[in-house]
């Protein structure tokens, strides 16, 4: 008799698009860090859901939010005030170096509202045709077409194109290269502290703080893509607070929730004012539930102090990869990240030691084809990320 997890494959390929390379297992319960598949195999979600999942699965004070929250109202629209949506906003603002917030439904969402703020307040401030923004290579932002057009990195683009113009990159770390790019036709510069599907590379603090200058000299904005590397996944609650710098925006989703689709845009005051009626809106933006969980995840967060943890159990684990970085190396180039925002790049395509990991109960992803992508949940324990260390090792160890 076929499992379940073979009849829902067997349905996935009829009715869904094919623009997923999914494994062919279906996940179906979570809790924690652990996730179970349509066959009761127990697995630990060392992806977090793509970083989305900082609480783990099914965060008790994430549930009992959302149950409340959906006895009483899941749904009205942004043409009356939201009591969630006001208190999580609030509560951001108070954490971070922001005045406003405008909620979506997602980080490419998040990305595409800063854009057009980007480009909004310029033409409001100094007229038509200062539009351009400058983004790295290698960056990734997002799939809608604006945040298309910034991601640095051609692989994503193919097919898409023409691309929305007024869009150019260069290289990470590279001041000069970014003076070079910048003239009277730029208004913003949009950047991921921490580059994650590009293959977790971390900016320089100096690159980021003579950024922050440049800006200032030129009157451009800057924009801080935290979508992945925000809300206390590399060791501060916001990326920013890592590199001694202040942007004018910042993107965050994924984490924010507790798994609820949610995104956000945050924006200081001179430049949010550029978004009067009309200007930009989302129907689900911030909408009761996903505030509601968002509220009871962003006060776990801080409540638990888990940016601090993050950094700690993270720079600890990192510690550890080195080591085996330093007992294979003829397997391991390097070893990226902070916190738990981790990257180890191979000598041989990623794939392998994923799946290898996963055949050993380790839920992990690629970051570019070399890359092996560990974004465990916040909550993760010391001991379970050994236990990964020691099944990659005797990976690796087998591996001619």
């Amino acid at each position: 008799m076929a499992s379940q997890e073979t009849s829902i494959q067997s349905l996935g390929q009829e009715v869904l698009t094919p623009n997923y390379g999914q494994r062919n297992m279906a996940l179906v319960r979570g809790e924690g860090i652990h996730v179970w598949d349509s066959d009761g195999r127990r697995y630990v979600d060392l992806l977090s859901g793509l970083g989305v999942n900082n609480l783990g699965h099914c965060h008790p004070e994430v549930v009992k939010a959302i149950q409340k929250q959906a006895q009483t109202l899941i749904h009205v629209s942004n043409l009356y005030l939201i009591e969630p949506q006001i208190q999580l906003a609030d509560m951001i603002i108070q954490h971070s170096p922001a005045d406003r917030v405008f909620f979506c439904n997602s980080g490419t969402e998040a990305v595409e509202a800063a854009l057009k703020l980007a480009r909004r307040y310029s033409f409001d401030k100094f007229g038509a045709g200062r539009h351009k923004v400058i983004a790295l290579e290698s960056s990734f932002h997002g799939r809608t077409m604006g945040a298309l057009a910034a991601t640095g990195q051609p692989k994503y683009h193919e097919g898409f194109e023409p691309l929305l113009e007024g869009f150019s990159h260069v290289p990470l770390n590279d001041i000069d290269a970014l003076k070079a790019a910048v003239d009277d036709s730029v208004c913003a510069v949009i950047i991921e502290p921490i580059q994650g599907e590009g293959g977790i590379y971390p900016c320089q603090t100096q690159y980021l703080q003579s950024v922050r200058e440049l800006c200032d000299q030129k009157n451009l904005l800057l924009i801080f893509d935290e979508v992945q590397c925000g809300l206390g996944r590399a060791g501060a609650l916001f990326c920013s607070d890592l590199f001694d710098v202040e942007p004018d925006v910042i993107t965050l989703a994924k984490g924010l929730a507790g798994g609820v689709a949610i995104g956000a845009m945050l924006a200081k005051e001179e430049p949010a004012k550029s978004l009067v009626p009309g200007t930009h809106a989302a129907t689900f933006g911030g909408n009761p539930l996903a505030c509601a969980a968002g509220i009871a995840a962003f006060n776990f967060t801080i409540k638990e102090n888990l940016p601090k943890r993050s950094k700690k159990i993270g720079g600890n684990f990192i510690g550890s990869l080195n080591q085996l970085k330093d007992k294979y190396p003829q397997h391991i180039r390097e070893v990226r990240g902070m916190g738990l925002m981790i990257g180890v790049e191979l000598t041989f395509p990623s794939a392998e030691a994923i799946g290898a990991l996963l055949n050993d109960g380790f839920i992990t992803g690629p970051a570019g084809p070399n890359v092996l992508r560990f974004l465990p949940p916040l909550i993760v324990e010391e001991q379970i990320l050994s236990s990964a260390l020691e099944r990659l090792d005797a990976f690796l160890a087998a591996k001619k």
